[in-house]
């Protein structure tokens, strides 16, 4: 176990390893008065996955977890800050928007591009740095390795996309961040049940960690999964635990993280 200031790493024994970028919650109370009051709810928080995903370990893989809240930084987004979906309305490296477009920080208070650069340094690096070593670890240990950056979000919101989600969203960034026997194999399992509605590639097709991390020509095959609150939570601010739901929906969820595990490349 790595306990750094900004992050926890479980390191495992088996090649696959699950980064849930969006659960950290706090905000340093250096920034805390330069956010509308609002914001300390952090109420765009991918709420409670370290928890849900929190089985992964007992299965032998690695987990990762960040401490602060995307509100900070956005761990899912380049450094260099491109949009990752041209076109559409998106949230930055160190957002200022909350996802329904108001703004996070009081007037005059959004970091500049200085402090974007030193709010990288400090709590974006450490965290990819993490990552890569995780990855290269178990790549070298095991010949390839799978990255499943887990997500969650609110089913509507209607700043970011239109309409409802389905309840799970695939990305693979369009098949080139894994193998297609992988791709194939994980929406198998999503249309092996139709309580939960699901997608691949559609709206959330992966974001900075699937595209930079998915090198399936050198063994490393990443995809994301965007899960809608409803599936394991209410959807409310702050996000409450539902354990009937989330019941629900953990059998699903390790099946494909077991599909994960058993997969090998050709």
């Amino acid at each position: 176990m790595t306990d750094d200031t900004s992050f926890t790493l479980h390191c495992g024994s088996r090649p696959l390893l699950v980064s849930v970028p969006h659960a950290g919650r706090e905000i340093p109370p250096t920034l805390a008065d330069r956010y509308v009051p609002r914001a300390l709810h952090v109420e765009d928080t991918d709420w409670h996955l370290d928890r849900l995903y929190d089985f992964v370990r007992e299965l032998g893989a690695s987990l990762l977890v960040p401490r602060y809240s995307r509100y900070v930084v956005d761990l899912n987004r380049p450094p260099d800050n491109t949009p990752m979906y041209p076109g559409v309305n998106n949230t930055e490296l160190c957002p200022t928007r909350f996802f329904t477009g108001e703004p996070l920080y009081r007037e005059g208070q959004a970091p500049t591009p200085e402090e974007v650069q030193l709010r990288v340094g400090r709590y974006w690096r450490p965290y990819h740095d993490a990552l890569a070593g995780e990855l290269q670890r178990l790549r070298t240990e095991h010949g390839h390795v799978v990255l499943f950056d887990a997500h969650s979000i609110k089913s509507e919101l209607p700043w970011l996309f239109e309409g409802t989600l389905p309840a799970l969203n695939l990305g693979t960034a369009d098949g080139t961040a894994c193998a297609p026997s992988l791709r194939d194999a994980l929406t198998a399992v999503m249309a092996s049940q139709q309580v939960h509605s699901h997608v691949t590639d559609g709206r959330f097709k992966g974001g900075h960690i699937t595209r930079r991390y998915g090198q399936p020509a050198q063994g490393v095959h990443a995809v994301q999964l965007e899960m809608c609150w409803r599936c394991y939570i209410e959807e409310s601010t702050p996000a409450e635990w539902h354990a009937l739901r989330a019941g629900e929906i953990t059998p699903l969820l390790r099946k494909l993280v077991d599909t994960m595990l058993d997969w090998k490349p050709a």
